[in-house]
């Protein structure tokens, strides 16, 4: 993250930690979306889960699907519905090249990250990503291994 960890309102309240793991992530976009007020007091208390989810661009709109924001127990007559469509906010020429990466390059729009920026706003990064095989995936997991084990040598010996 290139936020300082100093910043009293920066705040992950969700990761996708798998999306990196599944996918290979060419490129990653900051976009706002749209909530109501007992999903923003939900995330603030950190019910959230981006892992099933994914975003896709409909109609010129980006939509953020399947994502999981808990009840928001003090919301009494306005209560959200937990795995609704969230509407996405990003610009026009962003939409356009979302949508020409899924539409004509066969790429898939991953959310990797959700959390409060440093003005308090709610916002998620989505990465645009290509699915990775079973020998990917295990290529990447045999680099991440060396790497490990070339730290602990060099720690050890170095």
């Amino acid at each position: 993250m290139a936020q300082k960890k100093s910043d009293p309102n920066y705040k992950v309240i969700a990761e996708n930690r798998r999306a990196r793991y599944d996918y290979a992530i060419e490129d990653d976009l900051e976009c706002g979306i749209i909530l109501e007020g007992s999903e923003v007091k939900s995330l603030r208390a950190g019910g959230a889960n981006i892992a099933e989810s994914y975003a896709a661009v409909e109609d010129g709109e980006l939509w953020l699907v399947n994502s999981y924001i808990a009840p928001y127990e003090g919301a009494r007559t306005f209560r959200h519905e937990e795995r609704r469509r969230r509407k996405m906010l990003v610009s026009r020429k962003e939409l356009a090249r979302l949508w020409n990466a899924t539409q004509r390059k066969g790429m898939t729009l991953v959310p990797l990250v959700m959390y409060f920026n440093h003005r308090g706003i709610a916002k998620l990064k989505i990465g645009i990503a290509k699915g990775k095989k079973n020998h990917d995936k295990r290529d990447t997991e045999a680099k991440r291994d060396w790497s490990r084990q070339k730290a602990r040598l060099l720690k050890d010996h170095g």
